[in-house]
């Protein structure tokens, strides 16, 4: 009779760590086994981009051993883990269930995000827009820029965004009677690149979480903005992720979390 190997939490953390090293991740980030056993027997991986309560609840009832998320369920210090926050409510699930949580936030952002967001856009030449590190001499860092293959109006952008992202809706600030080549994006929240955007020469950024005064002084230097949030600019890593894992580990079996807005426009 053959037996099939059983994976170990560990075995699964260092596999994901040489080809997301938490050394990529930035200082205030949070990434890597927040709860759980490295001696757990894993059967079945859950993907996520949030542990949130709903895909929290149906990776237990789906009888998951380790679930994967894009964010970091716990970020700062803890001093309670109780019933009475949210918080502590999803800490207890995940142990008395025991289903090991691990995230892969920053680390995975320069390592694949990056790329990830670029292909969607279809954009060419591309360079790191900013640059946090180097790999091989390489540098790499968080979100690109580049040029689209034929420069388009604002409203044309959009339409490649929407599409490209598989989104209903984005936010534009800027001018609609231009056309425009040289793009930057970064995935998540990018108010932090949007320096970096500008002295790069990007015309238009995509990104999400910009807020009004950032998108108007953008537009007073000159730039675009299209805000296509910042679940829309990354809840492509579930698809990738679970199509890696799969391909990593073929011992398990992996479920990805359903694709939802976490709001609606009405």
């Amino acid at each position: 009779m053959l037996l099939c190997h059983i994976m170990k939490c560990e075995e699964i953390i260092q596999k994901l760590e040489e080809e997301f090293p938490l050394s990529c991740a930035e200082e205030w980030d949070n990434p890597g086994l927040l709860v759980g056993r490295r001696d757990r027997d894993v059967k079945k991986i859950y993907v996520t981009l949030d542990v949130t309560d709903e895909p929290l609840a149906e990776a237990v009832s789906w009888g998951a051993d380790l679930i994967v998320s894009h964010h970091p369920m716990i970020f700062g210090a803890i001093r309670q883990v109780n019933s009475d926050t949210f918080l502590g409510r999803r800490i207890l699930t995940l142990a008395e269930n025991r289903v090991c949580c691990y995230a892969m936030h920053t680390n995975f952002d320069v390592r694949a995000m990056a790329d990830l967001n670029e292909r969607q856009l279809g954009l060419l030449n591309t360079e790191v827009l900013l640059k946090t590190g180097e790999n091989g001499g390489v540098p790499e860092g968080i979100g690109r820029i580049g040029r689209l293959p034929q420069p388009m109006a604002l409203d044309e952008l959009a339409e490649l965004v929407k599409k490209g992202m598989g989104l209903p809706d984005v936010r534009c600030y800027g001018e609609t009677g231009r056309r425009y080549g040289r793009v930057a994006v970064s995935g998540g929240s990018g108010k932090m690149v949007v320096k970096d955007a500008l002295a790069a020469g990007a015309e238009v950024l995509v990104t999400g979480d910009i807020d009004y005064h950032t998108a108007i002084d953008a537009m007073a230097d000159g730039m675009c903005i299209i805000d296509a949030g910042h679940y829309g600019t990354e809840y492509c890593f579930i698809a990738y992720m679970a199509e890696r894992l799969r391909g990593l580990f073929p011992e398990c079996q992996v479920k990805e979390a359903g694709v939802s807005q976490p709001f609606r426009v009405v």
